[in-house]
């Protein structure tokens, strides 16, 4: 493709970064329009994306740094959430190249913490040896959805002149992480085989009892967590991150919450524009002037009373 269009008389005295150019926007805008028919094109593609979801939630539950060897210098929540951010943001995007930046982006933060680290503590770099466990580890934390797809995606369909040098390490890497995962078990962790086996088995009953059905994906949005109380895990979701059913609840929510608040409006509206007491008073008192104005009928304007008791009381004092 590249040498049909240096050919081409319209593109006669092109710069070689202008060629590029084109190339990465006919990329992006030709992937874009069969982004629907290309990516999880497969049953079998479905498939491997939920065992992954599934298994690395499971593995949430109980994973700790120290299960995949990773040292206590290494080891920096803040710098890992930021590449969590990074590695989450890839179902935004429906280009190959905009997907493999974000899978860059979350390994330069690694990449990052493992030179500081090595010059704070005086420790040689291992390589894919220190990287790669990190890396491991921020995926299980960050589980983002549709990881074989995406994978499968960028490989299939990003140019392989760009998939080369730091792209292709840092592809190449992920790629490698997501098969530990899938393969992963109680010798990975270098854990005895009980405990991980029962660890996974309580995270399996934990996750049964949490959901009401069984999700894949952001689900049970709005679901209840106690009396009155509602869970919003969408609030800092990416619109990428969010599925069809997803949507449909949010719509659901968002009616009645629509319903909820016109009723509201309705109803002070009503208060504020009749002077009468309502025939059902919201406030209920227990000194001697609430009793009096329980007893009064329907209607009565509780204004005149007063000024009434006003009056009574000067002329008393008189």
């Amino acid at each position: 493709m590249e040498a049909t269009i240096i050919e081409h008389p319209l593109w006669a005295g092109a710069t070689n970064e202008e060629v590029d150019c084109a190339m990465e926007g006919l990329e992006k805008y030709v992937m874009t329009k069969l982004f629907s028919r290309t990516f999880t094109a497969s049953p079998e593609d479905v498939k491997i994306d939920r065992e992954i979801f599934e298994k690395i939630q499971l593995l949430q539950t109980f994973l700790r740094p120290e299960h995949l060897d990773i040292p206590k210098f290494l080891q920096n929540e803040a710098s890992w959430l930021l590449a969590e951010k990074e590695l989450q943001k890839i179902n935004a995007f429906k280009a190959p190249r905009e997907k493999l930046l974000c899978i860059m982006s979350c390994c330069r933060v690694i990449n990052n913490l493992l030179l500081n680290a090595s010059i704070s503590e005086n420790h040689a770099l291992g390589g894919a040896d220190d990287f790669l466990p990190v890396l491991i580890y921020v995926t299980i934390k960050a589980n983002p959805p549709q990881l074989h797809s995406n994978l499968k995606f960028i490989q299939l369909y990003r140019r392989q002149a760009k998939l080369v040098s730091e792209a292709a390490y840092y592809f190449t890497n992920l790629v490698s992480a997501k098969s530990f995962i899938i393969d992963l078990n109680a010798k990975s962790l270098s854990m005895d085989e009980i405990e991980f086996e029962q660890s996974m088995q309580s995270a399996r009953l934990a996750n049964n009892k949490s959901q009401v059905e069984p999700s894949y994906g952001m689900t049970d949005l709005g679901a209840e967590t106690g009396p009155g109380t509602l869970h919003y895990p969408y609030m800092e979701a990416e619109a990428g991150e969010l599925t069809v059913k997803d949507v449909e609840r949010l719509l659901s929510l968002y009616k009645d919450v629509v319903t909820k608040y016109t009723s509201l409006c309705s109803a002070v509206r009503r208060i504020s524009v009749s002077g009468m007491v309502p025939s059902h008073p919201i406030f209920r008192g227990t000194s001697a002037f609430s009793s009096q104005v329980e007893g009064q009928p329907e209607g009565t304007d509780v204004s005149v009373d007063v000024k009434e008791e006003e009056q009574s009381r000067k002329q008393i004092c008189k």
